[in-house]
């Protein structure tokens, strides 16, 4: 197994240097496909079908509040219709 290459934490390449360091692998670029099966679909879900594309208060604060209960929304949502489909069966 391939080891994805370590930021050096002496040197501030934040960003895009780094990623494209990380594609060039083999297993960085396995791990960044599976990005698309785990991460992506839940921002789309919340941005197009539930409609939330901005955070309504301002501050870090507070957006991570609201944040969280967006996810926690998401997650009820989940759940529900996951008992649902269990019990129709």
């Amino acid at each position: 197994m391939l080891a994805a290459p370590r930021a050096d934490p002496s040197v501030r390449d934040y960003g895009t240097g780094l990623l494209r360091r990380v594609l060039k692998t083999e297993l960085g670029h396995a791990i960044y496909q599976q990005r698309k099966q785990t991460v992506e679909p839940v921002f789309g879900h919340t941005k197009h079908n539930r409609r939330i594309d901005r955070f309504q208060r301002r501050g870090r604060a507070a957006a991570l509040s609201e944040w969280r209960l967006i996810a926690a929304t998401h997650n009820l949502a989940k759940l529900h219709s996951h008992q649902t489909a269990a019990a129709a069966n």
